[in-house]
């Protein structure tokens, strides 16, 4: 019985992923109000969790650092300073979302009595789990996470992504009412790895003919391609890549009329909002990674070697084969029925 119990959630990253993982959070405390929720994440990605009024406490740890040789020494210490607050907490339970060696070793050093984790995790983690479930392959990763929440008899038949109470700027809502006047649509050029971008030049071309004005948003390692697309819009889009931290890039979303996007962390943003997205896939399986939910629209076209899940490719032939007056008939479509 989980009531009253104190868990710990073990789900660094990344950003589609913890995301993904924003319904267990809300399966558990559904079922079990009185139950105490930690939650690991790393550096990076705290922005999505922090101030959560489900969780009731943060941990964020380095684990970029901890690959470093140049960190060996800092990066051992964080380890003794973690596992010995982690074991002062005396957790009942630590569900390891992770599935890999590192997050594995951390369900361990947590005491945790009762470890979960997923049968086919990598890098020999579940040596440390005490129960473990089978996720599946071919299954959305939010479906697949939900069944360690139905392992600890929680009802997940409700999948809700309980985000943190909005914040919104007063310096980001005066760019958008002044820019968009608040209709606007959003478009992420970027991608880990570059088999997974649209030319960016593309989406520049369909911002240049969309019946509104498009926030292009990224990180600051995109700004190159933001520039791109903005430089064939026409006017009609403006770059926000590299200007908001993760919550106001949240805010961005939540107000958006639609997103065009890459197989990225703010498709999975958007569609746990409610906005509807137009997904650009190639190398990547939809079924796996794709918007959670049956009202988004996947635009991918069939190649024999998709997918593939190569993060560079010499001709990216998926993604160049999908044309611009392809996504500009759907947007069109989705609008006529607004």
């Amino acid at each position: 019985m989980l009531q009253r119990k104190k868990i710990l959630v073990i789900k660094p990253s990344s950003l589609g992923d913890v995301v993904h993982s924003l319904p267990v959070l809300h399966a558990i405390k559904r079922s079990f109000p009185s139950a105490e929720i930690h939650w690991i994440v790393a550096k990076g990605f705290e922005g999505i969790l922090e101030g959560h009024p489900m969780i009731e406490r943060l941990w964020v740890i380095n684990k970029d650092d901890w690959k470093r040789i140049a960190k060996v020494k800092d990066s051992l210490l964080e380890f003794r300073r973690l596992f010995k607050e982690l074991r002062a907490e005396r957790f009942d339970f630590a569900i390891d979302l992770q599935g890999l060696l590192r997050s594995g070793f951390i369900a361990e050093a947590s005491g945790a009595p009762v470890r979960v984790g997923f049968k086919e995790a990598r890098e020999g983690s579940t040596i440390f789990y005490t129960h473990t479930v089978i996720g599946g392959v071919d299954i959305h990763a939010v479906d697949r996470y939900l069944k360690v929440a139905a392992c600890l008899g929680c009802d997940t038949s409700e999948v809700r992504f309980p985000f943190p109470p909005s914040e919104r700027s007063l310096t980001l809502e005066g760019a958008l009412l002044e820019f968009a006047s608040g209709n606007y649509a959003v478009m992420t050029p970027g991608a880990r790895g570059s088999a997974k971008r649209w030319p960016a030049r593309r989406f520049g071309e369909l911002a240049s003919v969309l019946p509104m004005k498009t926030l292009v948003i990224g990180s600051k390692g995109d700004i190159s391609l933001a520039e791109e697309v903005v430089d064939a819009s026409k006017g009609m889009a403006v770059s926000l890549s590299g200007k908001t931290d993760l919550k106001g890039l949240i805010e961005i979303i939540r107000c958006a009329r639609f997103m065009v996007c890459n197989d990225t962390g703010p498709m999975h943003i958007a569609a746990a909002l409610g906005v509807h997205v137009f997904a650009l896939f190639g190398p990547t399986n939809p079924l796996r990674t794709g918007p959670y939910g049956s009202t988004h629209s996947i635009v991918k076209q069939a190649m024999p070697c998709s997918p593939c899940y190569k993060k560079s490719c010499k001709t990216i032939a998926c993604m160049d084969m999908i044309k611009t007056e392809e996504v500009i008939k759907l947007i069109q479509e989705f609008l006529g029925g607004k």
